[in-house]
């Protein structure tokens, strides 16, 4: 019951003042943290919006890990532009539906699943792992308008995964495809199968990017088959192609591409 009135509360406090944040800038620190009640109320909302991308340990599912926001330099007050804007060219969508309170109860329970900064100095040289990028990975992944477009655009790959996940993905390869980078293998009925990703599907016809970044539309019924991969098109990068050293350089380099960040202070 105490629960229940302090998050009515709260609600009605954000309603009868029109949103206390909504037509200034958010204040710097959450105004809720560390209240219990907020806490709760953050963790079913996390839970019940945030957690199919995020994970419930906010680790990271199909959206990055989150629990070293803060560690990383984010502010309460631009994590809740992020919540409630969203982060443009990226997966997370604005959310207008998300009331102000609702919002920073969110930012409470996340709080307290924060990881603290790592405490291990970095390892590898940036430099050379932007040259080995250039190598390895720009015909097919952007960074910074430049490179190729058949992978996902990795300007922001160090705000959004952590090393642990993209040392993973370069020595494992992939175990899940985004919308858009799924591979494909059509087989027509005559020549040779092309490979691709997918860019558009219905119920007649497939629209793929082939590996020469050639945006081409098939008709099923003139196809053979339509076969969704299971292999990623990226490549696995074991030792014999990339030694442990290159890949610590390598990584370094992706750890430094954080894009914008609208929750970032300048």
């Amino acid at each position: 019951m105490t629960w229940t009135r302090s998050v009515l509360t709260v609600a009605m406090l954000w309603a009868v003042g029109g949103g206390l944040f909504a037509a200034q800038e958010p204040p710097a620190k959450n105004p809720v943290e560390g209240n219990p009640d907020a806490i709760q109320a953050g963790m079913g909302l996390f839970r019940g919006r945030c957690a199919e991308c995020h994970g419930m340990d906010a680790r990271g599912v199909r959206g990055p890990d989150i629990t070293q926001v803060w560690a990383s330099g984010r502010t309460d007050g631009g994590l809740f532009k992020t919540v409630k804007e969203g982060v443009p060219g990226t997966e997370m969508p604005a959310n207008p539906r998300i009331l102000d309170y609702e919002a920073w109860q969110i930012l409470a329970y996340l709080r307290t699943l924060a990881a603290p900064a790592p405490t291990d100095p970095p390892r590898g040289n940036a430099q050379n792992g932007e040259r080995l990028f250039r190598i390895n990975c720009a015909s097919c992944h952007r960074v910074n308008n430049a490179g190729g477009h058949l992978g996902p655009d990795l300007s922001r790959v160090g705000a959004a995964r952590s090393r642990e996940i993209m040392l993973l993905r370069i020595r494992r390869g992939l175990e899940e495809f985004r919308a858009g980078f799924e591979p494909v293998t059509l087989t027509p009925e005559t020549g040779q199968a092309i490979h691709g990703v997918k860019k558009n599907e219905d119920l007649f016809s497939v629209q793929i990017m082939d590996t020469r970044e050639r945006i081409q539309g098939y008709e099923k019924d003139k196809m053979k088959s339509v076969q969704n991969d299971t292999k990623s098109a990226m490549p696995i990068f074991g030792p014999d192609r990339l030694s442990d050293s290159d890949l610590d350089d390598l990584l370094r380099y992706l750890q430094t591409l954080r894009g914008f960040n609208p929750a970032v202070v300048p």
